[in-house]
């Protein structure tokens, strides 16, 4: 079989579909085999049968109470006037989990004893059974303690130990082996070189594998040989229940994962209509399922969370895990593809008491879009996305204590708002700065709608040349807002080191030759390079370029870091972070725009003191280019 290009675009529900009817076909075991385990070893395995009770608990009439057992008939009178004394011989002392002495039927605390030498002195009357644990109250011999298909807690363990279990039937834990592939992948702890990757998939998928409750294993990494690929894979079969090949499951040149399970198995799906993850091969070999993941990391994780993990629910007999799911108000708009269900990444907080979701940066090889995500958006196949605002279900992936203390900050990126978010974290774990870049514009659009607490930016006014306030009575006309200054920062060309073509300002980048990097529309960045392009005479076009964008300063540098450009405006601390030279251009503000409900809230009281910290402020001007001489100065 050649290298196969997409089967078809199959909907992840038929995909699973088809992948269990090559599972029926092959012989594929329904069920894992079940296994007696000791019942402390249990937790986290699901019961392969009933769960019967062999013993009652507790398996006598036991006190409740610490006090005296006593016959509650004895009691009878007693008052706070006319209280009762019991002899010695007419109560017994007990306590707590002690079995009830024949003849008592009821126990008093013992605060509310009151002695007369040896007699018990009691001025309140007592019914029967108060204070009485009776046998058989938690479970009775006989019950039903846990049904099968159960995964097993550590309450369930202590439950069907009180009621008698030593040991448990429970399904044997799933064994998933991965499989890494590809000629430029190479093992974590080895020195990448040029064109070279790290193999950090099959560490993130073991990783997914354990939490899923399994048992995981990493192959070494194969290079592309479909023959040194099919014999791993013939071998690798035989020891597990389910083996994830990584990479090699797309159409190229060298992807032979879905002609490696055509040739030793069943092929079952090979292309899913999801994104990202897109180039799914489902199928396989022996009587074994085989899962092809995509190599790019994102994918990889989402091809596991799909298929993987309710496979290996199936095997356990247990139901596939669910997570909480939460409406939230989208804080930009979010365009996704016709044709396939597009699963986001979102960032999450709580502001004026609604949550609000912030779509993270959606490449498949964004792998801080996996750290980052506080949840998951799933825009169905037929739809084209959402509008900024509208509300959407969200699947957690972060507690929503967690999610109600995030400073939900979005507008014009900045380095010192992610230290500031390193900071708060180390002060609090609880407390989150959440940044999305979006732009300085798009930043106080997003505050005038009420998707975020705060806004940064940087946007010169070319009439008054002044920023940030012009756009905040513009943008921000009518809604109540204070306006913080962060710091100063020097704004210029970023360029390879020891600026080999000798760019000198802006006026430079109309030169031949000189490839340039910009900034999205909307950015402060991008007003100002506008604005100076616009004092020299010089049209846009005249910047080869001038339409290449990027979100942050960061990719910027990355950018001219990776020889694609010459140069592109940004901020010096950028420059550094990659071993770049700069070209300055000018000193600017940089502003936090802020909700006035949000301005002396706790929320962002954290906030507000590190930003007074000498130790912060010490730790920002060590980024190069910054001035902390006004940092957290109310300016309106």
């Amino acid at each position: 079989m050649a290298n196969s290009p997409f089967i078809k675009d199959v909907p992840a529900a038929r995909a699973m579909q088809a992948w269990r009817a090559a599972r029926d076909a092959a012989g594929c075991p329904a069920r894992l085999p079940a296994v007696l385990v000791p019942v402390a070893d249990a937790a986290g395995l699901v019961t392969a049968g009933p769960v019967w009770a062999t013993r009652s608990s507790p398996p006598f009439d036991a006190a409740g109470m610490d006090g005296i057992a006593v016959r509650a008939a004895d009691t009878l009178g007693a008052t706070e006037t006319t209280p009762v004394r019991l002899a010695a011989d007419a109560y017994d002392v007990v306590d707590t989990g002690d079995p009830m002495p024949a003849g008592r039927d009821a126990v008093v605390m013992r605060e509310h004893v009151h002695y007369a030498g040896l007699a018990a002195e009691l001025r309140a009357a007592v019914p029967p059974y108060q204070h009485v644990r009776s046998i058989g109250e938690d479970v009775s011999a006989g019950e039903l303690l846990l049904p099968a298909g159960h995964r097993l807690r550590a309450a369930d363990i202590a439950a069907a130990a009180a009621a008698g279990a030593i040991e448990l039937l429970v399904r044997r834990r799933p064994v998933v082996t991965i499989l890494p592939t590809g000629d430029e992948v190479r093992p974590i702890g080895s020195q990448p070189g040029p064109g070279e990757i790290l193999d950090t998939n099959s560490v993130m998928l073991a990783t997914q594998a354990r939490e899923a409750g399994c048992d995981a294993r990493c192959l070494p990494v194969e290079p592309d040989s479909p023959d040194r690929i099919a014999s791993v894979v013939k071998a690798a079969v035989a020891d597990c229940d389910l083996l994830i090949i990584v990479a090699g499951s797309s159409a190229g040149r060298d992807d032979y994962t879905a002609r490696v399970v055509a040739e030793l198995g069943i092929l079952a799906v090979h292309g899913v209509a999801v994104r990202p993850g897109h180039p799914v091969v489902l199928g396989t070999v022996g009587q074994t399922p085989v899962l092809g993941a995509p190599g790019y990391p994102v994918s990889a994780a989402l091809t596991f969370d799909i298929f993987a993990e309710p496979l290996l629910a199936e095997l356990a007999g247990a139901p596939p895990r669910t997570r909480p799911r939460v409406s939230a108000r989208l804080a930009r708009k979010l365009a996704s593809p016709l044709g396939m269900d597009d699963w986001v990444r979102v960032r999450l907080g709580v502001v004026a008491g609604t949550t609000v979701a912030s779509p993270l940066p959606r490449g498949a090889g964004v792998l801080t879009s996996l750290v980052r995500a506080d949840g998951l958006l799933v825009v169905p196949a037929g739809q084209e996305g959402h509008h900024a605002g509208e509300h959407v279900e969200v699947e957690l992936l972060r507690g929503i204590d967690e999610i109600a203390h995030t400073i939900v900050a979005i507008g014009s990126h900045d380095l010192v708002l992610d230290l500031a978010a390193s900071a708060l974290r180390a002060d609090d774990p609880i407390v989150t700065l959440a940044s999305s870049n979006v732009g300085s514009l798009g930043g106080l659009v997003a505050l005038r709608d009420g998707l975020c607490h705060l806004a940064g930016s940087h946007l010169l006014d070319p009439a008054s040349g002044e920023y940030t306030l012009p756009y905040v009575d513009r943008v921000l006309a009518g809604t109540e807002v204070s306006v913080v200054r962060l710091v100063h920062r020097d704004q210029g060309l970023i360029v390879a080191p020891g600026n080999p073509l000798g760019l000198a300002g802006i006026a430079d980048l109309a030169r031949p030759g000189v490839r340039y990097v910009n900034r999205q529309r909307g950015a402060g960045t991008r007003v100002l390079l506008d604005y100076e392009l616009g004092r020299l005479g010089i049209s846009p076009d005249a910047v080869s370029g001038y339409a290449r964008e990027e979100p942050t300063h960061l990719a910027v540098a990355a950018a001219i870091a990776a020889g694609r450009c010459d140069a592109g405006l940004g901020i010096l601390a950028a420059a550094r972070a990659f071993g770049l030279d700069f070209v300055p251009v000018t000193q600017e503000p940089y502003d936090l725009v802020v909700a006035a409900s949000a301005m002396d809230s706790p929320l962002l009281a954290p906030f507000w003191s590190l930003l007074r910290s000498d130790q912060f402020q010490a730790a920002v001007t060590a980024l190069g280019g910054y001035s902390t001489k006004e940092m957290g100065r109310r300016i309106r």
